[in-house]
């Protein structure tokens, strides 16, 4: 027998807000949390691109000075967003007298596409200006990629096991899909899942420039990315984080949650083909949404709406139109919420999730922000200007990361 898995958490902290609301807000009524970045280093280095998607609330606003030192910025915004959805789904934390959930049935999956380096920069700019004893000794558990999953599991006593996929971009969604298979296969009854990134950083800005992936439209910020757009240019960098919390439907039932959605079905494939381009005749990206809908007993006609991994690139999003078309149908409605948030990277495909998530729960598509004239070479449905109004019985999120890596989540009413 199959177990149910559903969703009773969501946390994230974006560009957009400090929490889900905030940033599902954004999303709906076409906000930005992109702009015009002020660190000197864009000027010193002589950036082409000088824009970003920082986060709209600080850690140190949320989380005590002492506890921040001793973490990564990715790992801080990752306990963030975990407690959020730990509270959402109507848990406490645990503590010496009360333990809300069996912690060797509690597990974690929580991925990041680059993980502490914002940490190794620092600590190594210590070691060469001001020597050994300066190099802080929590260096590697700050910098290590399994950071933010691991500080999750700390702290909220998980013991069924902790994962941290690190798969580019496709690396939060990848998290969900970990998690799922976690409480199917019998291993946990409650997954904390998702993903996290934060490395708004002179070496990430420069190599996804020299990449010719960002966009330059430094006077523009608001209008910089336009996934689908005709004149689209590239990806813009953010940071953000996006935790759900996964329960087998068994126990959300016996504790009485409220559930917002089902995970219906994952499907995961890679390309094989290039180490940052996508396969041009769209394999992967097809098989990884065909996957998840036979895992998750649906029909291409049951999509209401895909939320596409679109990052404003001016192939890759005409690939994956192409592939939505094969996969889902020429009728398939699509939206892409990089347009406000930024390209999260190894957030993306978790706080993307939650808007999947919340889109299926009130009946309503955000509209695509930026999508001002349509690629004639995207031959899909694309809610552009206003949120569309539908009913919808599932709708899948797309992830896709440099290496190959696709995941499709499919995700249904509860």
């Amino acid at each position: 027998m199959t177990t149910e898995v559903v969703i009773t958490g969501l946390g994230a902290t974006t560009p957009l807000g400090g929490d889900v609301a905030s940033t599902w807000d954004g999303v709906l009524n076409g906000a930005t949390g992109i702009k015009r970045l002020e660190e000197e280093w864009l000027d010193r280095f002589e950036l082409p691109a000088k824009i970003g998607a920082p986060l709209a609330v600080e850690p140190a606003d949320v989380l005590p000075r002492v506890q921040l030192r001793r973490m990564d910025r990715c790992e801080a915004i990752a306990v963030i967003a975990a407690r959020e959805a730990w509270a959402d789904a109507g848990f406490e934390l645990p503590s010496d007298e009360s333990e809300p959930v069996d912690p060797d049935r509690l597990g974690v999956a929580l991925g990041t596409g680059i993980g502490g380096p914002l940490t190794l920069l620092q600590q190594d700019d210590l070691l060469e200006t001001q020597g050994l004893r300066k190099v802080s000794p929590l260096t590697v558990p700050m910098l290590m990629p399994n950071g933010p999953a691991a500080m999750v599991s700390l702290d909220l006593r998980a013991r069924a096991g902790v994962h941290s996929p690190a798969s580019a971009c496709a690396s939060g969604a990848e998290g969900l899909a970990k998690g799922f298979e976690m409480i199917q296969q019998g291993h946990a009854d409650v997954v904390v899942a998702g993903g996290a990134e934060a490395c708004i950083h002179p070496i990430t800005i420069a190599g996804f420039a020299q990449a010719r992936t960002l966009s330059t439209r430094n006077d523009e910020p608001d209008r910089a990315s336009r996934p689908f757009d005709v004149d689209r240019d590239g990806f813009v960098m953010g940071e953000g984080a996006g935790v759900i919390v996964l329960e087998s439907a068994e126990h959300a039932k016996a504790r009485g949650a409220r559930i917002y959605a089902r995970l219906a079905g994952t499907g995961i494939t890679s390309d094989a083909y290039h180490i940052t381009g996508s396969h041009p005749d769209g394999r992967g990206q097809i098989g990884a949404m065909r996957k998840a809908l036979r895992s998750g007993g649906l029909e291409p006609s049951d999509i209401g709406h895909v939320n596409a991994h679109a990052t404003s690139t001016v192939v890759g999003d005409v690939g994956e139109a192409n592939s939505v078309r094969q996969a889902i149908g020429e009728g398939a409605v699509v939206t892409a919420p990089k347009g406000s948030l930024g390209h999260l990277v190894g957030g993306a495909g978790a706080v993307e999730s939650i808007v999947t998530i919340l889109s299926l729960q009130h009946g309503v598509i955000p509209a695509t922000r930026n999508l001002e004239k349509l690629d004639p070479k995207v031959e899909l449905d694309v809610v552009a200007d206003k949120p569309r109004h539908v009913e919808q019985t599932a709708a899948i999120n797309n992830a896709f990361g440099f290496g190959g890596h696709n995941v499709a989540l499919a995700f249904a009413k509860a």
